[in-house]
């Protein structure tokens, strides 16, 4: 858009409209220019077209709200467990959602690929936990609805400085900062740990390439391939993948409880407690009224004295923590 004559502010509100990475934003600038347009005759046709094009912008916003609208409610249904990639374009979301759960979404290079939330169901430890992909935060269709209702926020960034710039995006719920490194900066990743560590976050450094690539390598070759060189980068991060399952998993504040029944292995799926139950919730999740049945209860792990501890029914139970009940 031409802009000979116009003063200082009109050029810089037109060049804040140029570089401008959201609608919202054309739309914020492209006002200031409407009023810092000069009003005589030579400059109808450049306001006439200003307004021509304050219109359509205002419209293909609205287009927008509508559509994300409709494409971000249906299929979501909150999970006892729930967590969100948020992060920046570009910044490895799609690909950590395909590493976490059994969805596969379509991976590409280019920016704002990610115009409505995905929903994958990471199957952890016996446990299933909801984990939805949304926009990325400078898109349009970034979608702060989703961040606000879910239970804990999974942070993929690429810098340091990039963290300042999110956290005026995300609810104040418990946050896991994944920091996504590349080969090249893969020198620097202890210097980038003890940052995060500075500053006190929960977080895991990760390279998302590699782990990928590893597992394209293991798909042809039929043979497991991540840590295939001892030290190296490939163990590191395929053991911080599992560290960030984990630290997901821990943000909830649920504990994991297995039962078994005597002279036999444990359950393989857990209960999903809150912290601090006692036997007796669990007693009644399988007896359903009629825990007073109960004759005796031993129990192994972390809240035990020793294995095959005898405990009552108010006895508190920690993560990991397997129980054996015996009736009358």
């Amino acid at each position: 858009m031409a802009s000979t004559n116009q003063s200082p502010f009109y050029r810089q509100a037109e060049g804040k409209f140029n570089s401008a990475r959201t609608n919202e934003e054309k739309l914020r600038y492209l006002e200031e220019m409407i009023r810092e347009c000069p009003k005589h005759k030579s400059s109808e046709k450049m306001l006439a077209n200003l307004k021509t094009r304050h219109i359509k912008l205002t419209k293909r916003i609205e287009s927008i709200k509508k559509t994300r609208r409709g494409l971000k409610k249906p299929g979501i249904k909150k999970e006892e467990m729930q967590a969100v990639i948020v992060g920046f374009t570009n910044s490895g979301k799609s690909t950590l959602l395909s590493l976490l759960t059994n969805t596969k979404p379509e991976i590409v290079s280019y920016p704002f690929a990610t115009k409505y939330p995905i929903i994958g169901m990471m199957y952890y430890t016996g446990t299933n936990i909801q984990i939805i992909e949304i926009p990325a935060i400078e898109s349009e269709y970034y979608d702060k609805s989703i961040v606000y209702t879910a239970d804990t926020i999974v942070l993929l960034i690429n810098s340091i400085e990039q963290i300042n710039e999110a956290e005026k995006q995300i609810s104040n719920k418990p946050k896991i900062v994944v920091f996504n490194i590349n080969e090249e900066r893969e020198k620097d990743r202890r210097k980038i740990e003890a940052t995060l560590k500075s500053k006190k976050y929960n977080f895991v450094v990760i390279n998302l390439k590699n782990i990928e690539s590893n597992i394209e390598k293991e798909s042809v070759n039929n043979f497991p391939s991540w840590g295939w060189q001892v030290g190296g980068s490939g163990s590191n991060n395929s053991e911080n993948l599992e560290i960030l399952k984990e630290k997901i998993f821990q943000s909830f504040g649920k504990i994991r409880i297995y039962t078994k029944e005597p002279g036999k292995e444990k359950s393989q799926k857990p209960f999903i407690l809150e912290k601090d139950s006692t036997i007796k919730e669990v007693a009644e999740k399988i007896f359903h009224g009629f825990s007073k049945q109960i004759k005796e209860t031993k129990i192994w792990g972390p809240s035990s004295k020793f294995s095959g501890q005898i405990v009552g029914l108010k006895h508190q139970l920690k993560d990991l923590d397997v129980i054996e009940f015996k009736t009358c």
